[in-house]
């Protein structure tokens, strides 16, 4: 039994314990239980406002793709170049068929053959997935966490679209990366439905076993562009 396993049995059985002695499952634990009645205070100190200069920004975000196993293509901010570059991510994983959100510039797809365009509420998720692969765009990206911020908008697409299909390249616009989460969320609608991507799909158990492509695409090509 590995070592983390073993701490967290540790802590179930303790709080049984307290539990049975009409203690406090919390007690303990650091945990402020407030009182009873009244408003929690919840402390709304976030870092907000950094401006870490573009290339370190980019080069954090790069370091934070990776490390979640996305894989990171670069490339000039102007719709050739990103075609070139998204066609290329296409070709290298075999996608022949190729589904986009009605936003998106078709010009970031190069010379893709087969392209879908996922008019709003057409396709059922079995019919996405017959889609080799989806090209978005995206609104905002955290560099601090890796996390890509999709928010529904023509160019992201509807949640369906990148959950559906093994293959999701996204194309970060450079001056869409700010440092951390509380900037993001400081350029999203708020009534917007979100979607953030931290690495391609993947999920692991109490023995830290990785299993990848579970709850949405197998693979995440990101295309920083500028």
């Amino acid at each position: 039994m590995n070592v983390a396993k073993q701490e967290m049995l540790a802590r179930i059985r303790d709080a049984h314990a307290r539990a049975r002695q009409g203690r406090v499952i919390s007690e303990g634990a650091g945990i402020d239980p407030g009182v009873p009645g009244e408003e929690y205070p919840v402390p709304r100190d976030y870092i907000r406002g950094r401006r870490t200069p573009g290339v370190e920004l980019i080069d954090l975000l790069v370091d934070r793709l990776v490390d979640y196993r996305a894989e990171v293509i670069r490339c000039d901010d102007d719709a050739k170049a990103i075609g070139e570059a998204v066609s290329k991510a296409l070709a290298d994983h075999g996608v022949e068929r190729v589904g986009i959100p009605v936003g998106l510039d078709e010009a970031w797809l190069g010379d893709v053959d087969e392209v879908v365009v996922d008019e709003p509420g057409l396709f059922a998720p079995t019919e996405l997935d017959v889609l080799d692969g989806v090209v978005t765009s995206s609104a905002v990206t955290s560099a601090e966490t890796g996390t890509i911020f999709l928010d529904g908008s023509p160019a992201c697409g509807r949640r369906a679209l990148t959950l559906v299909p093994d293959l999701h390249v996204c194309v970060v616009p450079a001056d869409t990366i700010v440092d951390g989460v509380p900037e993001a969320i400081a350029r999203l609608e708020p009534t917007a439905p979100i979607t953030m991507i931290s690495g391609p799909s993947a999920t692991s158990d109490i023995e830290l076993n990785r299993v990848e492509g579970v709850h949405g695409p197998r693979t995440l090509v990101v295309v920083i562009a500028g």
